[in-house]
C-alpha cells in the first residue's frame, strides 16, 4: 500500500514538473516572439538590477564640435551586452557648418563599443528633417562611421513642389545628399520648384 501511495504521489510530483516546465517554455518562447516583434518589449521583461534613465540624454563632442546629441523619454542600459533601449527618441546631427538633422521615432536600440556609438536603429514612425526636406518611413540607421543615416525600407521625400518615395534611401550627411535606390517614383509641380533658388538645398537622386 506504501509503495501505491509513494508511486501515485511521484507521479503527481512529474506531472506537476513537467506542467511548469510547459509553462516556462510557453513564456520564454512568447517574450522571444515579442521582443523580435517589438524590441521596446523587451523592457517589460527587465530585471530591477538593469540601469533605467528617465530624460536620457547623450552626445558627441568631437574638436569642440557637437556632432550628434540623442534624447529620449526613458532609456534602459543593458552593462554587458553594452546595448540600450531609448522610447521616443530624438536624434540631432549637426554638420560641420551647425546644420541640423532631427530623426525622430517611437524607439532606438543604440550598439556600443568602447563606449562610443557604433550604430543606432530607429523604429516606428519614423519622420527625418533634412535641408527642406521631410523623410518618411518605418525605421532608420545611423551609421556613423559612414556618416550616413540608411532608411532600408519604403521612405518617402517631401519638399516645396517634389514628392519622391523609392524602396530604400540613403543619406549622406556632410556631402547632404539624398540617393534613393529601386522602385523610384516622382511628383513634381513646376510652379513650386520655379519658386526655389537655384542650387538651394539637396536634391534627392535615384539610383539602381
Amino acid at each position: 500500500m506504501r509503495r501505491i501511495r509513494r508511486s501515485i504521489l511521484l507521479f503527481a510530483i512529474f506531472l506537476s514538473l513537467g506542467g511548469v516546465a510547459f509553462k516556462v517554455t510557453e513564456i520564454v518562447r512568447r517574450m522571444q516572439k515579442e521582443t523580435k516583434a517589438n524590441p521596446i518589449k523587451v523592457l517589460d521583461y527587465l530585471p530591477e538590477s538593469a540601469l533605467r534613465l528617465k530624460d536620457f540624454h547623450r552626445a558627441k563632442i568631437e574638436n569642440g564640435r557637437k556632432v550628434w546629441e540623442l534624447f529620449g523619454e526613458e532609456a534602459n542600459y543593458f552593462k554587458e551586452q553594452k546595448e540600450a533601449v531609448v522610447k521616443k527618441p530624438r536624434f540631432h546631427y549637426y554638420d560641420k557648418k551647425g546644420d541640423l538633422v532631427e530623426t525622430t521615432g517611437d524607439q532606438a536600440l543604440i550598439y556600443l563599443h568602447e563606449n562610443e556609438l557604433e550604430k543606432m536603429e530607429l523604429r516606428g514612425g519614423i519622420q527625418a528633417t533634412f535641408q527642406g526636406y521631410v523623410l518618411k518611413s518605418a525605421e532608420a540607421n545611423y551609421l556613423p562611421a559612414k556618416d550616413q543615416i540608411v532608411l532600408p525600407s519604403h521612405t518617402t521625400v517631401v519638399g516645396d513642389g517634389i514628392e519622391v518615395e523609392g524602396s530604400r534611401m540613403e543619406v549622406d550627411l556632410e556631402p547632404k545628399k539624398i540617393r534613393l535606390v529601386h522602385a523610384v517614383k516622382t511628383k513634381i509641380e513646376p510652379e513650386k520648384l520655379a519658386k526655389k533658388k537655384n542650387g538651394a538645398g539637396s536634391k534627392p537622386q535615384s539610383g539602381g
